[in-house]
């Protein structure tokens, strides 16, 4: 007997019983859909995670003061004075692997605007700050590096700022913030980028010449920190290490000596966050995978009870030659159209699921073609491996016994 006569024979038995075939597949379709519409939640999730790190600077690198032992107690990093003027001078000259570095020092305080006022802090950096952290001045202008030099009272702020400091819609360009009683002539406000992934509003920023804050907020000569940007987020490790090899030698560190400083990239965060994204998107994979093991049991039990049903069909089959291959094949291709087909529409359910989630509560979800393909070879696996033992148990029927079966 060939394929196509198994097939039509197939379809003709599935016709015959359109409802219990139906409900078979729906076992099918609800696993098919649960794991693509999981897995599209959770790449979503990645996905978005990615895109605002990319925002922040993937390629960004940080580098602190690390904290000290002083009469066996372990010393705050922030009150560390390892990081200077020098160390930052030295990095930008003789560093190859940076497209942008800049130091960092930050008071925080109540700023005032009139009669408004906002907490929040003035951080000090370079101009390379704003490539480094992605940022965009929006309206106005950037402080100059004559700013820098002369130590000049001015300011770029963000949107936060804004809304707090001026709600009446007034253009803080040109007008006046105090912090601390020191006067900053705004002269930039910076375009708004929201909040990140760990919720920190990335608008409420105030940036300004980390000499003027070094000089005339903080009167200190050490340096919170330093932020660098990587030529690009392939050469970030061997930034690292560049960085790393100039502050030992510039602090006279010997080999046996731990570093007085801690040295973060924006990789070791991904890296962080994608390894609990995908551990939870392998969880949620698995527990809807449950519901696909469940539809193929419902194949298994809806195949046991056809092959009682048919058994004098079987037997009559047999005596006029058919083979056991035959009888094996045209319920194994039973078994395995319900599983395809039950995959299809689980394919366009799972799909539209995933459709309307993004739509209706706006969870960042993106369908990837493997995650299809995968559900779609799962099922198909499912329907030939149970349909498998019901499809050998007709085919080892006894024509004889299986004529008289009643």
């Amino acid at each position: 007997m060939n394929g196509t006569n198994l097939l039509k024979i197939a379809m003709r038995a599935l016709a015959n019983n359109k409802l219990r075939a139906f409900l078979t597949m729906l076992g099918i379709i609800i696993g098919v859909a649960s794991v693509i519409a999981m897995l599209a939640i959770g790449q979503g999730s990645k996905m978005s995670i990615r895109q605002q790190i990319s925002e922040m600077g993937s390629n960004m690198i940080m580098i602190h003061p690390g904290g000290d032992m002083r009469g066996g107690v372990r010393q705050d990093p922030s009150a560390m004075q390892t990081l200077k003027l020098e160390n930052y001078e030295t990095l930008r000259k003789e560093c190859t692997y940076l497209s942008g570095i800049s130091p960092n020092v930050s008071s925080s305080g109540q700023l005032i605007a009139g009669s408004n006022n906002y907490p929040s802090s003035v951080s000090g950096v370079s101009i390379d700050y704003l490539t480094i952290r992605q940022l965009k001045v929006e309206e106005g202008e950037m402080f100059t590096e004559n700013d820098i030099r002369t130590s000049a009272k001015v300011c770029v702020i963000g949107k936060t700022i804004v809304d707090n400091l001026f709600p009446d819609g007034t253009d803080p360009i040109g007008k006046v913030i105090r912090c601390n009683q020191i006067p900053f002539r705004v002269v930039g406000v910076l375009e708004s980028k929201g909040y990140n992934s760990m919720g920190q509003d990335q608008d409420d920023v105030v940036l300004a010449p980390y000499s003027t804050v070094m000089k005339r907020l903080l009167a200190q000569t050490y340096l919170s920190g330093v932020y660098a940007s990587a030529l690009t987020e392939d050469m970030t490790e061997e930034a690292v290490d560049e960085i790393a090899a100039i502050l030992r030698r510039e602090h006279k560190l010997k080999d046996a000596d731990d570093d007085d400083f801690n040295i973060r990239t924006q990789q070791e965060l991904s890296s962080m966050l994608n390894t609990t994204t995908d551990l939870m998107t392998t969880l949620l994979a698995c527990i809807a995978g449950i519901s696909l093991v469940v539809g193929g049991i419902g194949i298994m039990n809806i195949m046991y009870v056809s092959v009682t049903e048919r058994t004098r069909e079987i037997g009559l089959r047999m005596s006029v030659g058919a083979r056991g291959i035959d009888i094996l094949s045209q319920f194994l291709i039973e078994a395995i159209l319900i599983s395809i087909t039950g995959g299809l529409i689980g394919v366009f359910v799972g799909c539209g699921a995933s459709w309307l989630i993004k739509i209706l509560a706006g969870w960042p979800v993106y369908v990837q073609p493997w995650s299809v393909l995968l559900s779609f070879a799962v099922c198909t696996v499912t329907g030939v491996f149970f349909g498998w033992y019901p499809a050998k148990k007709a085919a080892d029927l006894d024509p004889i016994e299986a004529i008289r079966y009643e």
